[in-house]
């Protein structure tokens, strides 16, 4: 069975007369399964949005090849654009004039379906987005997470098989952005599968089969989320919840201890990083013998991971 994406040996060089060239993507190879949502990671300038640029099309690779589901996307053009989606976040794609319910018949028209095939998707896609009540109120009142919905929808339309999601949940507040990934779920366990580019660590973590780090348009690391924190080697991590500083102080300068920081969301929480096992045994030990009972080992986070493999670059792309 195809793959829903495959790159291999992917290369983007973006040329200027009077700078050097720019390489976007270097010797990318990756594969997404037909019914996986695959996170894609980095920084910005890391060549997410090339990526996504060549699989929909828009742009063509400097060298190496590019296929979804089995075709090619420079020689099989016309096929591809049938079978994948782009949900936008953001204004982009929407006409606040009209409803959701004309945007969809334009976009409907666009993709060149049938009157009535597109009458019949658009009442059903909004209705199962939610917008069903409100879907022929002109999209200039809608909220943001209702125009991610109608994104998703628009997205939809013409029935692809892969959709690419740039920074979907956005903006969201936590019930809409749970709300709008509880479908994705759903539409994942109907056989579709999802590229999605995000900066919210978070997100990708509880949305995510598996994530790709890009950086410079070369891949970092590959994984699940769940176990991306082994890419830091045998690095571990304590937790443990004290109100004292001077605790965390004295933890810092035990041997084998990289870093101390305090927890965000946890009150009096701290997390140790360590070089090591070894130094994870005695790091509980040493908090055990202090009374702290509620310690415990953990696993660098995918965001942990991605800050130490990107490295701390400020604001400079």
């Amino acid at each position: 069975m195809e793959a829903a994406v495959h790159t291999s040996h992917l290369r983007r060089v973006y040329t200027h007369r009077r700078r050097e060239p720019v390489v976007a993507l270097d010797d990318l190879s990756l594969t997404i399964g037909r019914d996986e949502i695959h996170g894609l990671l980095g920084p910005n300038g890391a060549g997410k949005t090339t990526l996504v640029r060549i699989l929909s099309t828009v742009l063509l690779p400097s060298a190496g090849t590019a296929r979804v589901l089995g075709h090619d996307v420079v020689a099989e053009t016309r096929d591809v654009r049938a079978l994948v989606g782009l949900v936008l976040g953001g204004d982009r794609g929407l006409y606040d004039r009209l409803s959701a319910r004309r945007n969809l018949l334009f976009w409907g028209a666009l993709y060149k379906l049938d009157p009535r095939t597109i009458r019949d998707r658009a009442a059903a896609l909004l209705d199962r987005v939610g917008l069903g009540d409100r879907a022929d109120d002109p999209v200039e009142g809608y909220s943001r997470g209702m125009r991610q919905r109608l994104h998703l929808a628009r997205g939809l339309l013409h029935e692809p098989r892969v959709l690419f999601l740039d920074e979907p949940t956005s903006g969201l507040d936590p019930v809409a952005a749970a709300a709008f990934r509880g479908l994705v779920r759903e539409l994942r366990d109907e056989g579709r599968a999802f590229l999605l580019a995000t900066h919210d660590m978070d997100e990708a973590t509880a949305l995510c089969d598996r994530v790709t780090l890009i950086d410079h348009g070369r891949m970092l690391l590959n994984g699940e989320p769940a176990r991306i924190g082994r890419f830091l080697g045998d690095r571990e991590c304590v937790d443990y919840t004290g109100d004292d500083p001077a605790l965390a102080t004295a933890v810092a300068v035990l041997p084998g201890v990289t870093d101390v920081e305090r927890r965000d969301g946890s009150p009096g929480g701290w997390r140790v990083h360590t070089a090591d096992r070894d130094a994870t045994r005695r790091v509980l030990g040493w908090l055990l013998d202090r009374d702290v009972l509620t310690a415990r080992r953990g696993q660098p986070t995918l965001e942990e991971v991605y800050l130490r493999a990107v490295g701390d670059r400020g604001m400079r792309v």
